[in-house]
C-alpha cells in the first residue's frame, strides 16, 4: 500500500469536490488529491498511471459508469487489484441494498456523506488515519 500516494476521489458534484478540497487542506495530509467526475475517467487514469494511489473514495451514482461498475472493473483487472488500493464508497445515496451490494463486492468501507464540514473533516481524518496504520500484502517484497 502506497501511504504517500494520491487519494483518488470520484465525485460528480462540484460543491462536494470543493468541500473535500477544503477538508483535506485543513487536515494537512501530504497526499495529493486527484478528482474525477465519473468512474470512466478514473478507470482510464488508474490503468495508465505508474502512481499507486493510497485510497479510492467513490460516489455511487455518477454519469457514464457507476461506482459499482467501477469497483467491478478494478476487481476484474489483475494489475489493478494487486496494487491493494483500499476502495471506499462515500455517498449520500445509501440504502440497505446499496450497502449490501457494496460489501458483497469486498469494498473496504461505505460511508454516508456528512452534512457539515466539521463532520466531514472528522470522517476523513478517521478514514485516512485508519488506512495509514493498515498493512497490506503489497507492503512485503518477494
Amino acid at each position: 500500500m502506497n501511504k504517500n500516494g494520491p487519494i483518488i476521489i470520484i465525485e460528480d458534484n462540484i460543491g462536494d469536490q470543493r468541500l473535500l478540497i477544503e477538508v483535506f487542506k485543513n487536515l494537512e495530509y501530504k497526499n495529493s488529491l486527484c478528482f474525477f467526475s465519473d468512474g470512466e475517467d478514473a478507470l482510464t487514469f488508474l490503468n495508465s498511471t505508474t502512481k499507486i494511489p493510497f485510497l479510492i473514495l467513490s460516489d455511487i451514482n455518477m454519469p457514464r459508469i457507476s461506482g459499482f461498475e467501477l469497483r467491478s472493473k478494478i476487481q476484474e483487472n489483475e494489475a489493478l487489484s494487486l496494487k491493494c488500493v483500499p476502495f471506499l464508497f462515500f455517498s449520500s445515496g445509501e440504502n440497505k441494498k446499496s450497502v449490501s451490494d457494496a460489501y458483497s463486492m469486498s469494498v473496504q468501507g461505505f460511508f454516508r456523506k456528512p452534512m457539515g464540514i466539521d463532520e466531514l473533516e472528522h470522517t476523513m481524518r478517521k478514514i485516512v488515519e485508519y488506512w495509514k496504520e493498515c498493512i497490506a500484502p503489497s507492503d512485503y517484497n518477494g
